[in-house]
């Protein structure tokens, strides 16, 4: 089977989405309203493309100088004043279109292309040139007539659009890929997404991604289950055990969780999970390098909070915080940020403090069983024992209800936290409800939280003990 040519974006997620870059030689169009990034992305794939040291021809049907233009990129970290002019040439072709028309256009791209050794030319106005086409016929032909010239060169082009075509329109069917950006409106919030609507003789992961636009320029997230959606075996499973750091649970599951498991803490606010969470991650070393991802304590206050607890975090590099303050979070960015944290560090041990931050960055709740599912699952695969946190409303109940009902199967041990209100004083328990594939002891527990952390003591009351699940989408 052939492969074909690619050329890398420069932006990091686009090139995954393509399946590995643009086909060398083909054309796209890039289609948005104004302000959806369609100027950022193509400028930043030129300054990508010159940093390569490869030469970019940038045509554009605006009336005004590029003053502007640069005046907005030099903001930006990818763009280097001095590759303009030398590795990428602006072009201004507004005045030939106005007063000889499109074939006068053609002409004067074959000469520049040709005497500047372009092998990326961003065509900048695909909606003007179509206003000054008689027909649909000369639309293809304009479009036709740049492909050829462009292909036969090697030349990757890129027409710009500002406004959203139709799949049946001429342009769509002439080109070979189709990347549309959008951004709406959820509640108060933006919403920025690529989606490949077109994609000719290649595979690319289909669907809305999300992506967002900063100093770095455009940082594309593809969507988590769909970029993961390839299942890659890792390491063969394991029966050894991972300590949980808290010695006299140990003894409760056997030791400690299975190796590369998926355990949930599930309880109200004060319980001890966040706490048990600290005795976990004290047990890191070189071996089992350890991280803290959450959204709600900063690091500082996280070290002062082990501090007087007396439990001892490894120091750097075999630990590592990672903090998300709860804002406008984008799911996929967390997803992959995680991902990409643990896969560089070698991580064997991960705290997420809490699930509650994955959930309040979903704008489309449906989704949550399918990223958390592929989370898991990636998390498993690189030989990480995880520990998350989910956070209880009431606390009374014995109920545990998941960020989807679908939880259950998603991880392979749960742990119940509980507050249970006893001649009006709060008595903390803990009890071990699940354990996938392995034995372990079902009584509920005192727990305690002193100043060398937890303690887990004995057997609760009989009329205490009661430990239930919610049938009705819970765990």
């Amino acid at each position: 089977m052939q492969k074909l040519r690619r050329v890398s974006s420069g932006i990091p997620g686009l090139d995954r989405i393509l399946d590995g870059g643009f086909i060398e030689g083909a054309s796209y169009i890039v289609q948005g309203r104004p302000g959806a990034g369609k100027t950022i992305l193509s400028n930043q794939i030129a300054f990508a493309r010159a940093a390569a040291g490869a030469k970019v021809l940038y045509v554009t049907l605006l009336a005004e100088t590029h003053e502007r233009l640069f005046q907005a990129l030099s903001t930006l970290d990818f763009y280097d004043g001095d590759k303009v002019g030398q590795q990428i040439v602006y072009l201004s072709v507004f005045q030939a279109l106005r007063d000889e028309g499109l074939d006068a256009i053609v002409k004067l791209l074959r000469n520049e292309t040709k005497r500047h050794g372009a092998t990326l030319l961003v065509f900048d106005g695909l909606l003007n040139a179509r206003d000054h086409a008689d027909t649909d016929l000369d639309v293809k032909t304009f479009v036709a007539e740049i492909q050829s010239q462009a292909a036969f060169v090697g030349c990757t082009v890129l027409f710009l659009t500002s406004t959203r075509l139709e799949d049946s329109s001429p342009e769509h069917t002439m080109v070979d890929g189709v990347i549309d950006l959008s951004d709406e409106l959820f509640g108060v919030r933006t919403m920025r997404r690529l989606q490949i609507r077109k994609s000719r003789g290649t595979a690319s992961l289909g669907g809305l991604h999300q992506f967002e636009i900063s100093g770095k320029g455009i940082t594309v997230y593809p969507r988590l289950e769909q970029a993961y959606a390839l299942y890659k075996p890792g390491a063969a499973p394991s029966s050894a055990r991972v300590s949980t750091g808290c010695a006299d649970l140990d003894l409760l599951i056997q030791g400690g969780f299975p190796d590369a498991s998926v355990t949930m803490l599930a309880g109200p606010a004060g319980s001890g999970k966040t706490t048990f969470g600290l005795h976990f991650l004290s047990m890191g070393s070189a071996q089992e390098p350890a991280l803290h991802f959450g959204f709600f304590e900063t690091p500082a206050r996280l070290r002062m909070k082990a501090d007087k607890l007396g439990i001892e975090l490894p120091p750097e590099p075999f630990f590592d915080i990672v903090w998300n303050p709860i804002a406008e979070n984008l799911l996929d960015k967390l997803g992959h940020q995680l991902l990409d944290h643990v896969q560089k560090n070698k991580i064997r041990r991960l705290f997420i403090d809490g699930l509650g931050g994955f959930e309040r960055a979903a704008i489309q709740r449906e989704r949550l069983t399918e990223f958390l599912g592929t989370l898991a699952n990636q998390l498993r695969e690189l030989g990480v024992t995880t520990v998350l946190t989910w956070e209880l409303s009431e606390i009374p109940t014995t109920a545990v209800t998941g960020p989807t009902p679908q939880m259950s199967a998603i991880i392979d041990n749960l742990i119940l936290f509980r507050q249970i209100e006893k001649e009006h004083d709060l008595e903390r328990t803990i009890a071990v409800q699940k354990m996938r594939d392995s034995h372990f002891v079902t009584t509920t527990r005192k727990l305690d939280i002193t100043d060398k952390g937890l303690n887990i003591g004995g057997r609760l009351s009989h009329e205490h003990s009661g430990v239930t699940t919610n049938n009705s989408g819970g765990i």
